[in-house]
This record gives structure tokens, sequence and C-alpha cells, in this order.
């Protein structure tokens, strides 16, 4: 072999030796990145684009949110995360071997001003995420987020002056609220809705909700029908948001400080309902007055440690003195009219206070611990002394008749005294801590809490009841009282809860599951009780068709007594107590589709619930009087249908129906029939047995122009049971249909700031009109029972006059954001 052939030869060698070596090193210079892309609930978003800025690199979340690219090992990158619905954000991140990201997306606020329901798929656990933005553009008697809430299938509320509603068969006690993953309480006092003030949750505070109306997962405890899950906003700039209206007045300041690292946010209500009490039939000087104040301060210490503080204070007074009242009622054969004249006055006062400190400790990039260490105080008192002097007369109801609809006859009169000295304090303390941890794909979550809780009250109730100058009731021998109610105690306690769950993602041939397996642990020290909560859920879709989802839910659901339910109805505390039981098992399916180009989503629920150890009770406008006693068993089983979507392009409408059926049995119920044998009554209607409800969302604007909108709100429901207990049988009858159509206008005139004023630049400027209880329907809340004299055919009757609800008002807001 020549020189010159080995000269190539080694040449050759080299060369490949080269090029073998800097392909080596290229490729030990690029690294994986990889993460998960979740919305502010911690929910995954999937087919989120991950692109790195200034490069054609780009990659889409698959369906549990994670992603995973390869880059060059630089020093810094930047990775643009984007998805339709939500804001872009961009990470700055260093390129390094095992790098991993979690990055959190906030909702869009790009959508015309309104509130809206995304169309993605449900969380696994059976939560659905609702979007809020521009929450005030729809009519709202309340001004909470309450309203919206109960727009949404399982919901029920017969009572638009409330915030408190009932979920499949539940009755007000049984749902859950939680904000920023502190829970947050009601009032106990409160009769009547008049009498309730602002809810605890500011809506132009809320960044995010979540709301499951059963089968939800083992982090949301000890309540047996609903969890509303709250998180509010974190700033990213300076602003300030104000609205007045016939109602009330409302502001919120937000900023950023400290280069982003300090974020707070701070918001005052007040709301005063004098206007829509008026409408009412009992006539009188209605003073209420109802103050909130809340606070969110955010303070980033380093990377991996974030300091948060909650705070609020609510300052709600009532006070009323009724003049007189006048409620026409019955059938058009036998028409009566009640009239009744008042003296004596009504000073209701709760306060409250709440304070939280949330410290969040990132511990590495896939390991959280969060110590949240919360304080509530309430202070209730309610006092009244009412004197009430009423006649019930028979309308002449002959068509033709020149006295027709006057009085032709008086078939009841008498008077009523009540009285009332009631005062509850309470004091509950938390210490929770929380973590959660990515392993692979799996999201692990666990939680212990110890709660530390002090309650003194002191009722005191009796009412006089006289009819035709007869004191009710009368021995012959002695005048009694027609109810008398006295207790008093102190009672300090304390509760050791804890839960562990852990989400799973596989893959069976061409379906994809997503699993939720979990437990709840609570011991309380007042009955000595230990419960034990296992519950699963699993969502699961077929490769080819991702449009159409399925979810089925199992669980135990236990309700440890908190006030009212240990209370027997002689006054007396029940010690053995014991909580009541809830198995809930639903099975669902969602399917999403696109009409006229825009996005849709069909959801259908059926559901059951097992019931046992049950403490019955019986409602009064919104006031919950408990047995004291677990005597009964039940049930509750229906389903719920849902279609939302987009039926004008940017604005969300949604249509929500639900049928149900809930019934219970009180097992050492009976009484004796006219043989002298014991009848055992069996199953009889719940107080919340709605057979049927229909309830409808609606948005639009002017063709061409979207700062005219159209908001409306429409709810109907069947009549709820009302118990006659003073029949043997408990004989129920049931209440009107519940009726009632919202709609409001709102014209925006300033949008992206056109104006100033001083050095406040106004970002939007926007009036609104609503008109509230449209078609004017008399809807019914409780019943007045009096007893009659003989009529015109010398029959006696005791009738339920009925307690009606607001009628017909127009209410004018303003709304300006700085």
């Amino acid at each position: 072999m020549s020189v010159k052939s080995l000269n190539c030869i080694f040449l050759c060698v080299l060369v490949i030796f080269i090029t073998g070596f800097m392909s080596l090193h290229a490729q030990e210079r690029r690294v994986t990145i990889s993460g998960i892309v979740k919305d502010t609930l911690n929910a995954p978003i999937s087919s989120a684009s991950v692109i790195v800025v200034g490069s054609s690199l780009g990659v889409s979340t698959d369906d549990e949110g994670w992603f995973s690219i390869t880059v060059n090992d630089v020093d810094t990158i930047s990775i643009r995360f984007s998805c339709l619905g939500y804001q872009t954000q961009v990470v700055n991140v260093k390129a390094e071997r095992g790098r991993f990201l979690e990055v959190i997306l906030k909702p869009s606020e790009e959508h015309i001003e309104g509130v809206y329901v995304r169309s993605q798929q449900r969380k696994v656990g059976n939560l659905e995420r609702i979007g809020i933005d521009g929450f005030k553009a729809s009519p709202n008697v309340l001004g909470g987020l309450e309203s919206l809430v109960k727009l949404l299938p399982g919901v029920a509320s017969s009572n638009e002056l409330s915030s408190q509603y009932s979920v499949r068969g539940g009755n007000f006690d049984e749902n859950l609220v939680y904000v920023n993953n502190v829970e947050v309480f009601r009032p106990f006092l409160i009769r009547s809705a008049q009498q309730e003030g602002l809810s605890f949750i500011n809506p132009d505070m809320v960044g995010a909700v979540e709301f499951s109306s059963g089968g939800f997962t083992a982090e949301f405890g000890d309540k047996m029908s609903s969890v509303l899950n709250v998180r509010y906003r974190e700033p990213k700039a300076n602003a300030l948001r104000v609205s007045a209206g016939l109602l009330g007045v409302s502001a919120t300041l937000e900023g950023v400080a400290n280069g982003n690292s300090l974020t707070y946010m701070t918001g005052m209500r007040y709301k005063t309902s004098r206007y829509i009490l008026n409408s009412l039939e009992t006539k009188g000087d209605y003073t209420p007055s109802f103050f909130d104040w809340q606070g969110v301060v955010n303070y980033k210490l380093s990377e991996k440690i974030t300091i948060g503080l909650l705070g609020n204070m609510a300052i709600n007074r009532f006070d009323f003195q009724p003049r007189v009242r006048e409620t026409r009622f019955g059938v058009f054969n036998n028409t009566l009219q009640l009239k009744i004249y008042y003296d004596g006055q009504e000073k209701d006062r709760y306060l409250s206070s709440m304070a939280a400190i949330i410290t969040d400790f990132r511990v590495t990039s896939n390991f959280n611990i969060k110590v949240i260490g919360s304080s509530y105080y309430s202070n209730e008192r309610e006092t009244y002394d009412l004197l009430g002097q009423y006649f019930l007369n028979e309308l002449d109801n002959f068509m033709g008749s020149k006295t027709y609809g006057d009085s032709l006859i008086n078939v009841g009169i008498g008077g009523f005294l009540d009285h009332a000295r009631n005062h509850i304090n309470l004091k509950v303390q938390n210490i929770n801590l929380l973590g959660d941890i990515w392993l692979g794909k799996s999201l692990t979550k666990w939680g212990v809490q110890f709660q530390h809780q002090v309650l003194s009250d002191e009722l005191l109730e009796w009412g006089l009841v006289d009819s035709s100058g007869y004191a009710i009731p009368y021995t012959g021998t002695q005048v009694g009282l027609d109810r008398f109610f006295w207790a008093a105690s102190t009672i300090e306690s304390f509760r050791l809860l804890g839960f562990a769950q852990t989400d799973l993602n596989f893959n069976a041939g061409n379906w994809q599951y997503r699993a939720n397996v979990g437990f709840r642990v609570s011991h309380w020290s007042f009955n000595e009780e230990t419960l034990f909560s296992p519950r699963l859920a699993l969502s699961f879709n077929h490769s080819n068709y991702k449009n159409l989802q399925y979810h089925i839910s199992f669980g135990y659901y236990y309700q440890p007594p908190f006030y009212r339910e240990i209370r027997l109805a002689s006054g007396e505390i029940n010690k053995s107590i014991r909580a009541q039981q809830s198995k809930h098992a639903l099975l669902g399916a969602e399917y999403f589709f696109k009409a006229w180009n825009r996005p849709f989503r069909m959801s259908l629920e059926f559901y059951n619930k097992w019931l046992n150890r049950l403490i019955p009770y019986s409602i009064d406008n919104v006031r919950i009087r408990y047995s004291g006693e677990n005597l009964a068993r039940g049930f509750a089983r229906g389903a719920d249908l849902k279609l939302n979507g987009e039926l004008v392009p940017g604005a969300e409408s949604w249509l929500s129906l639900s049928v149900l059926r809930t019934k219970e049995d009180n097992l050492y119920d009976f009484y004796t029939d006219e043989g002298g044998n014991a009848v055992y009554p069996g199953y009889y209607f719940r107080p919340t047995d709605q057979t049927f409800s229909v309830s409808l969302f609606l948005q639009d604007y002017l063709p061409g122009d979207k700062s005219f909108r159209v908001n409306l709100t429409g709810v109907y429901g069947s009549g709820l049971p009302m118990i006659d207990s003073t029949v043997p049988d408990q004989r129920s009858f049931r209440m009107p249909s519940y009726k009632r159509i919202d709609v409001g206008f709102t014209k925006s005139f300033i949008d992206n700031g056109k104006w100033l004023v001083g050095i406040l630049k106004v970002a939007n400027l926007s009036v609104g009109v609503d008109i509230f209880n449209l078609f004017n329907f008399n809807n019914t809340v409780s019943y007045l029972w009096v007893q009659t004299l003989a009529n015109q055919e010398g029959n006696s009757y005791r009738f339920a006059v009925p307690n009606y609800l607001t009628s017909r008002r127009v209410n004018v807001r303003v709304q300006m954001n700085f």
C-alpha cells in the first residue's frame, strides 16, 4: 500500500472520529424539560401549546396536562404556554437535565364580560369548573356568587332573598364552602331570608370556582351533599373596581409591589335590601344594613416559600317595625283575606370575623406542603317582641256582584304575641397540614386537621295565641303558651380529621382511564365517634371518541353534628347523637360537540343516595329545626341534565333540568287509629323533595355591538312538601311551584381606558338596568296557620296562609374599573 493511500485512510478515519465526537458532544448538550400544565384549581389542561420562544420547537400537553420537550443545553430559554380560554404565560427557565416545571394558567379575561362555564372535561372526582368574568353583569338580587350556583343542575332554591340552597335532596346545612382552602361558616340564628346579610364570598375577588353536587373526592370533607370550592385571584397589576346600585355599593382595590413578590387585594361591600323588602306583603319600617370587608395578601419570601393572609369582618344588622299585613288567598269559590295589625319591633345583630395565615412550602419541583392556621368568631343576637291582631274575612266571590272582592263575613279573629331573646357565641380554631406530591403522572394528596370549637348559647322563645277571645291552649283551669323554648349551654369540643387520596392514569386497549381513590378519617371528642369514609371516582373515554366522556363515583359521606343537630326539642343536649350517613353512587356522561361552529356540551348524570342515621327536621322559611335524634333512614335519587354552549360567539349560556325523589322513614314514628291499632306511616316526603326543576341562563348582545348585552335568568321548581303536624298521620300537601324570571340590560360606555378622572385611568364604565321578577309571580316561602270560625256554609277550617316573596322591582347599577 502506498504512502498516499495510507494518508487517505488516516484522513478518513480522523474525519469519522471527529464527526462522531462532535455528534456525541452535541447529544450531551441536549436536555429534556418536562412538566405539567394546570389551571388555578389544580386541574390538568390538555392540548395546551408549549413552544420555545425564538425557535420552531413546540409540543402539546396530553390529556393529563403533561408535556416533554428536548432543547439545547443553554443558560436560559423562554417557553410560552398557551391554551384557548386561558392567559398566555412565558416562563424563563434554565435548561438543565431533569428540569421539571409546574405551570399554572389563569382564566382568560378576553371573553365578553359576563359569566361563562367552560365546555371542558370534568375534573376527576365529579368537580365542575365555573369561570367568572364580570359577574355583576347578570341580574342578581343577592349580589353573591350563590345566585349563579342555584342555576346549576341538582341545585334547588325557592327563595331569591337567601344565599342558601339545597343539593339533590339535602338541606342547607349539608353544603361545604371553601375559600382559599379555608372552610367558611354561616350564621345559625337566621329565621327568614330578609335577615340574611352578605354571603362570605366576595364575587369581585373571585378568580376560580369549582362545584360538585355529589361524589366528591376525599380532600373535601364531612358534609353530605355538595362542595363549593373558591379561590381568590392573584393580582397582576394595580387596579380599582367600584360599583353602585339601588341595593348597595362595593369597591375592590388590588395591586402588586416589591418587584411582584407582594400581591394584595381588599374588598368592601355594603348592602341594603330595604328597596326589595318594601315589596313584601308585610308593610313597615325595614332597616337592613349589611357590611363586609375582606383582604388577601401574599408575599413570596423565596422561590420555595410563600406566606398568605386572608381576613374577613362582617357586621350585619336587621331592624324591623311592622305595621300592617294584608294577604288574599284561597280558591275561587272560597276566597279569604287575612289582615294583621302589628305593634312592636325586631332587632337582630350578626357579627363575625375570620383570619387565616397560609404558608406554602415548595420542597421540590413536585412536592408541596401547605400549613394553614385559621380562626373564626361570630356573635349573633336575635331579639323581638311582636304583637299582632288579625282578622280573617271571607270575600264576595259572585261575579257581577256590586260588592265583588269585598268582605262579606268575618270567619276568624284573634291575636298573638311573639317574644325572643336569643344569643350565640361561636369560636372555631383550625390548624391544617396539607401536602401533594407528583410521582410520575400520579398526584397524591394528604392532609391532617385539628379543630377546636367553643360554642355558648342562651335561647328563649315563647308565643301566646288568642283566637276569638280565647287563649290557645286552654286546659279548662289554666291558660298556656302556644309554644315555649328555653335552653342554655356551653360546649367545648375537639375534632381530628385526616384524608389521603391519589390520582391514577392508565390505559386498557383503546380506553383511557383516570381514577381517584381516597379516604377520610375523623374523630369528635363530643361523642367519641370515629368515622372512616372511603371514596372512589373513575372517568374514562375511548381514544377514538374523545368527545364522549364517562364518569362513575361511589363513596361514604358522613356529616357529624355541628350545633343545631345536637339539641332535642326540649332544649337538652343529646350527647349520644351520631353522624348522619349518605352513600353516593353516580353514573354520568358528557358529550362535546359543535353547532353553528361554536362549542357546546351536554352532560347527563344519574345518582342514588342511601341515607342512614338521619336526624329528621322541618324547614320554616330558611330556619331548620332538628329533632335532635338519629331516628330515620331514607333515600334520594334522580337525574340531572345540562346543555351549555355559545348561542352567540363569546357568550356562554346554559339550560339545566333536574328530577328528584327523596323520602325518609322515621323508624320510631307511629300513631293509633280509631280501632286502637298502631299504624306506622312508613316513608314520607322529605322537606326538600322538589320533583322537577329547570333553570336557564342566557347571554346575548346586539349584532355587531358587544357593548350592549342582555342577561336573563329563569327558574321553575315544583312545589315543596309541607307537613301538617296537627294530624296524627302527618299528611302533607305541597306549596305552589316557584317561578321567577330576572332580566338585566348592560351598556358599556368606556372600554380599554378612554377617559381620565384625576390621576385614575378609567378602564371600563358600564351602566345596567335589572328587572327582578319580570312577570311578577307570587311565590310562597312558608305559611302562617290560622284557625277560623264557621263560614257561610257552617264549616270550620284551619287555614295555611301563604307568606309571599318579593314582587317586581327595577334596579339600576353602575360599574367602573380603573
